[in-house]
């Protein structure tokens, strides 16, 4: 099925304005009747964008909705009722602590769609009963006539009917730095968003001169409406880390509970236990088994990594998953203008009639200097480059100035590529000439001129630069030998590199002349050369394309650009050894099937709307794709808020682009990304360590249970105790896997596949028999204590301890893919320290009479702790022996 826009009628921008009139049944000198505005506007209601709010509470109950907390809520009603209340406080406490984490991060995230309210104009001025009158943009309707002017904003989508020298700056919707000319003729051909040059649209505003046009949407019809709706269609997904943990959690608690049934029903059928008795026995099972430790300390691993990435690495994670996900990118869709390249045009070739000159330094900062074969230049060795250069910073409309070390310019980039050019030939801003007259940039004529005096010699000349084709024109009129074809040559050759092409002259003036007008222009000037414009690649980010490919992950570049623009400047970078280019009009006749077949064939897509990059993001996706998207403007909202992970740029990014993402870049360097990229690969790594280090003990407790009611012998761990093993010893532990440092060969690996399971084959035999393990060696120490005197608070203090000693040696095997006792042993000194505190707290629970109270414990002897140190040392001599034979059958 094709795209929905092929089916619909005539676009407006192919209207002629006749053809409006009747649309709209506006008179186009009179505009609409008061009464007839009124009637419109109970029709198709205010031109805002409508609310969307989601109460806290609803927000605060989404956190309970999970297995894990279903069945601690279940746990603690239940030792209530039999009225173990410490139990049950402990239970509690774990599922409020759990519940405030995830809803402080969700609530933490701003509404994008408040920030796009923001952007529509407040006030309008429309002609109505033949008179111009100012009124809310909110009692703006289709078919009013609308008068726009310089300083003015958009209040809705306007076709535009009559216009004088009429410029918009478009830029947050089609990514175009430049202000846009618009005319009111009708265009003849389907052109997409940035070639509709008779539309002015809502939220864009008027930077140059004056217009009339007929509003054709408004509300949610117009462009930035489409954005918003876009945005609020998008639903909050499950990054893959939370879908792995949320399958993982559901997976290992119906196991549980299943088992839990199992035993339950065996212990009423032999009759052993009383109702109570076997309850509490079931209900300890269940809550040493399920590793309610796994979102809080999954939760404080990504936090940690969040705030060491904000404080580092220039990256500000708005939601704690979201870290993670960029480790396990496929693909990073991007914008191309503030992004990948500076958003600071740059004159980079300077062509005059005997020599091409190459002038290094990007940006509008006056760092560089202009070159002759890779040497510097000096300026009066040509006379012609000097006064080209001249020419070129006189006829301008833009001013260039330093605010806190940044350089900044007050008009059109292109005029600013010049102020810099003159900046970085003559060391100063500061020019000899002062100007009299000028000849503002008209569409018509195609350049802007001035009339300008040299303070010191007090002559006059006429500079002027614009459209090398104008020029051209203008040169033949003063040198009929002038070589246009030789010209026109060099003008294609740096097109095909993507830059912007504008060509300088000059025209000497008699001395007292005082006014500049068109007809003096048309008298002829003298051709000085041609200037190659271009908005640069960030050098930084060439390397970071050639670290990301490495790594296995495809950049793909959505742009508002024209294609040849667009691949010069993918090519610049690196995006692939062979770019290839589509463009928005070449995706809307493609259907969906056919887009995700061959979404991934394409390295550039250029002259994209924001539905298009939301097609974009989509197709990547259904193709199996885990997707990043990284932008700056309200045209990249939709799709940062559908993609896996949304990246906007912190400085020049707008205040929407930042709230519909999951990350923003405080520095807006894209190379940053390759840095996140192995911050998120290193966080998966220690999640799945930890994980792979919480599974055992839980499991292990809930054997120990298990087998003591098939036995049905008197339980060795209280529910207290089996919460201080999986909560405080475990997140204490955990701690050390923060600190975990990437494991080397981190960024030479493929993305890693998102579906497969968190849990493999290999790693789910590791957790059985160190599970087992540990549950038999604990029951062995338990007879031990028992038969030998020692009463049963004795015996299960020292289970307690033997599980969580077994732990602390445990740590080592898995906190490293080497052998434990390698040079990877101090690579995280931090463990020690951690563990070291693990240790005080286990002395604490044996000693302190506090914690034996509420944990039901009692002191050790020295041979106690000797027998549980010494089944941490076996458990971590098994684990690696099977380390070992892994590391030989991989080796192979």
């Amino acid at each position: 099925m094709k795209n929905e826009e092929s089916r619909t009628e005539t676009p407006y921008y192919q209207k002629g304005n006749e053809e409006l009139s009747e649309k709209f049944n506006v008179d186009k000198a009179k505009g609409l009747s008061s009464e007839e505005a009124e009637k419109r506007l109970n029709e198709d209601g205010p031109n805002q964008l409508e609310e969307n709010e989601i109460s806290k509470w609803t927000i605060l109950l989404r956190q309970i909705n999970n297995v894990v907390i279903y069945i601690l809520i279940v746990a603690a009603l239940l030792t209530l009722w039999m009225g173990h209340y410490s139990d049950a406080i402990v239970i509690g406490l774990v599922v409020v602590a759990n519940t405030l984490i995830g809803y402080f991060q969700e609530i933490n995230a701003s509404n994008a769609l408040d920030k796009i309210k923001d952007m529509l104009s407040t006030h309008a001025t429309v002609i109505r009963d033949k008179q111009r009158k100012e009124i809310e943009a909110v009692d703006v309707v289709k078919g009013d006539l609308v008068y726009l002017e310089a300083g003015d904003n958009v209040p809705a989508d306007v076709r535009i009917i009559d216009s004088d020298r009429l410029k918009v700056q478009e830029s947050s919707l089609t990514g175009e730095a430049d202000s846009i000319e618009k005319t009111p003729e009708e265009i003849e051909e389907k052109v997409g968003l940035g070639d509709q040059v008779n539309m002015a649209f809502a939220s864009t505003s008027i930077t140059n001169g004056n217009g009339t046009g007929v509003v054709v949407a408004t509300a949610e019809e117009t462009e930035i409406g489409k954005i918003s709706t876009a945005v609020n269609d998008q639903e909050s997904k499950k990054t893959p880390l939370v879908q792995l943990i949320d399958n993982l959690g559901k997976t290992i608690s119906y196991v549980i509970m299943g088992v839990a049934a199992l035993l339950f029903i065996y212990g009423l059928i032999s009759g052993v236990y009383s109702l109570s008795a076997l309850s509490l026995a079931v209900v300890t099972m269940i809550v040493g088994s399920v590793p309610e430790g796994l979102p809080a300390t999954t939760s404080v691993v990504l936090a940690m990594g969040v705030s060491d990435m904000a404080k580092n690495k220039n990256t500000i994670v708005k939601t704690l998953p979201s870290v993670e996900t960029l480790g396990s990118v496929d693909i990073i869709a991007t914008d191309k203008t503030g992004t990948l390249t500076k958003n600071e045009m740059t004159a980079q070739n300077i062509i005059t009639k005997q020599v091409e000159y190459t002038v290094s330094g990007i940006g509008y900062s006056p760092e560089g200097k202009i070159e002759l074969d890779g040497q510097s230049i000096e300026l009066d060795s040509d006379s012609d480059l000097k006064l080209l250069i001249t020419s070129g910073y006189e006829a301008n409309e833009a001013e260039l100035n330093e605010e806190e070390g940044q350089w900044k310019i007050s008009g059109e980039p292109t005029d600013g590529a010049f102020l810099t050019l003159y900046n970085k030939a003559f060391n100063s801003g500061d020019s000899n000439y002062e100007e009299i007259s000028k000849v503002p940039f008209d569409s018509d004529y195609r350049y802007v001129a001035t009339l300008s005096e040299n303070v010191e010699s007090k002559e006059r000349k006429i500079f002027i630069k614009g459209s090398p084709g104008k020029l051209f024109t203008l040169a033949e009129a003063k040198d009929p030998s002038f070589d246009t074809d030789f010209w026109r040559e060099k003008v294609e050759a740096l097109s095909t590199q993507g830059k912007r092409v504008v060509a300088v002259g000059v025209q000497d003036t008699d001395q007292n002349k005082d006014t500049l007008e068109h007809e003096d222009v048309d008298e002829g000037v003298t051709f000085l050369g041609i200037v190659g414009i271009i908005d640069p690649p960030r050098e930084e980010v060439i390397d970071s394309i050639k670290t990301m490919r490495k790594a296995g992950v495809e950049v793909k570049m959505i742009t508002g650009d024209h294609p040849s623009t667009a691949k010069a400047i993918a090519e610049a970078l690196g995006l692939s050894e062979n770019v290839q280019t589509i463009t928005g009009l070449e995706l809307d006749e493609l259907s969906q099937e056919e887009l995700v077949e061959k979404v991934n064939d394409y390295q550039v897509f250029a002259r994209t709307t924001p539905h298009n990059k939301l097609q974009i993001i989509e197709a990547f996706q259904k193709s199996g794709k885990t997707t990043a998207m990284t932008g700056d403007g309200v045209n990249d909202a939709p799709a940062l808020k559908k993609a896996d992970i949304g990246v906007a740029m912190g400085l020049n990014g707008t205040d929407v682009s930042k709230d519909s993402a999951n990350m923003v870049l405080t520095d807006d360097n894209f190379s940053t990304m390759s840095v996140a990229i192995e911050e998120g690969r290193r966080i998966f790594d220690n999640i799945k360590k930890s994980i792979l280090y919480l599974l055992p003990t839980s499991f292990a407790e809930g054997l120990i249970i298990a087998f003591i009611l098939i036995a049905q012998r008197d339980l060795p761990l209280q529910a207290t105790q089996m919460l201080w093993i999986n909560m405080v010893s475990a997140i204490t532990i955990q701690f050390a896997f923060i600190f975990e440092p990437a494991e080397p060969g981190l960024m030479d690996r493929e993305p890693r596949d998102t579906s497969a399971s968190l849990i493999g084959k290999h790693d789910a035999f590791q957790i059985a028999y160190v599970s087992i393990l540990m549950a038999v060696f604990s029951l062995v120490a338990y007879d031990w204590l028992i038969a030998s005197g020692a009463n049963q608070v004795t015996a299960s203090t020292m289970v307690v301890n033997i599980i969580v000693i077994s732990k602390i040696f445990y740590l080592f095997n898995v906190r490293t893919h080497a052998l434990a006792f390698s040079k990877e042993f101090f690579t995280n000194k931090k463990a020690f320290l951690i563990i070291g505190v693990m240790i005080v707290l286990q002395l604490m629970l044996t000693y302190v009479p506090f914690f034996q109270e509420f944990f039901y414990t009692e002191s050790l002897t020295i041979l106690e702790w000797l027998i549980a140190i010494a089944v941490g040392v076996i458990v971590l001599i098994i684990a690696e022996i099977d380390k070992i034979i892994r590391m030989k059958i991989n080796k192979n």
